[in-house]
C-alpha cells in the first residue's frame, strides 16, 4: 500500500434513511482498535512465561476527530446524537484499505474557539457492538 492522504480517512454517520453522511469539517481523524487480554498464567506455566487465553477478552474501537465547526447538517446530526445519547451506525473509510462499519456512541463533544480564530470541535466515539470490515 502506498502513502495515503490523511484527508481521505473519512468518518460518516448514518443519515437515518439507509445512507451515510460524511462528518463535515474534520481536519484530523483517528481510529484505534484494542483487545483486552485474559491472563491464564499459573504455577505450571512453562518457565513462568505469561500465558494468554486465545480469543477471550473484550474488543473495542475508538474514534476521535477534530475540526472546524461548519454548522452543516452532519454537525446538527452529531449534536443531536450526543444530546439524545443514542447509539447509531457509523462508517470509517480507510483509503485503499477498506471500510469499518458498526454501532458507536458519541462519548464526547467539545467546542472551542479563540478570539482571533475559528471555532473548532472535537469528537470521541466508542464502539457499541460488533464491527464489520469490508476490504476495497
Amino acid at each position: 500500500m502506498s502513502a495515503q492522504k490523511g484527508k481521505d480517512l473519512l468518518v460518516k454517520i448514518s443519515d437515518g434513511a439507509g445512507g451515510f453522511t460524511t462528518v463535515a469539517g474534520l481536519r484530523t481523524r483517528r481510529l484505534a482498535f484494542n483487545a483486552e487480554t485474559v491472563d491464564i498464567t499459573n504455577a505450571e506455566s512453562s518457565n513462568r512465561w505469561r500465558e494468554l487465553l486465545d480469543g477471550a477478552g473484550v474488543k473495542r474501537a475508538s474514534v476521535t476527530g477534530q475540526g472546524l465547526f461548519k454548522d452543516a447538517s452532519s454537525d446538527a446530526l452529531m449534536r443531536q446524537t450526543f444530546f439524545d445519547g443514542t447509539i447509531v451506525a457509523y462508517q470509517i473509510v480507510i483509503p485503499d484499505f477498506g471500510t469499518v462499519q458498526g454501532l458507536f456512541q458519541l462519548t464526547a463533544l467539545e467546542f472551542a474557539g479563540e478570539h482571533n480564530g475559528e471555532m473548532t470541535y472535537t469528537i470521541s466515539m466508542e464502539s457499541a457492538g460488533e464491527l464489520t470490515f469490508t476490504a476495497i
